[in-house]
């Protein structure tokens, strides 16, 4: 039994049931609190963008892979 949880669209994942939609806000909400903590002690855009960088790299690396594989396979 497979489930779909995302549906792709182009290079874009669109969430469509309940469980992708709570993932994706998860990965965002991960991402905001990540820039709200590293804006706080930044002295410069460059510094934020630094360090950010790494932490949302890897939320929207894991949320696209989970949205791999639990999406319809175009052939």
């Amino acid at each position: 039994m497979s489930t779909i949880w995302f549906k792709k669209i182009g290079w874009f994942y669109i969430p469509t049931s309940i469980i992708g939609s709570i993932i994706t806000l998860f990965a965002i909400a991960f991402c905001v609190t990540v820039f709200v903590a590293i804006d706080r002690k930044s002295h410069s855009v460059s510094d934020t963008l630094y360090g950010i960088f790494p932490y949302v790299i890897s939320a929207f690396t894991v949320l696209f892979w989970i949205a791999n594989n639990t999406s319809i396979k175009n052939k």
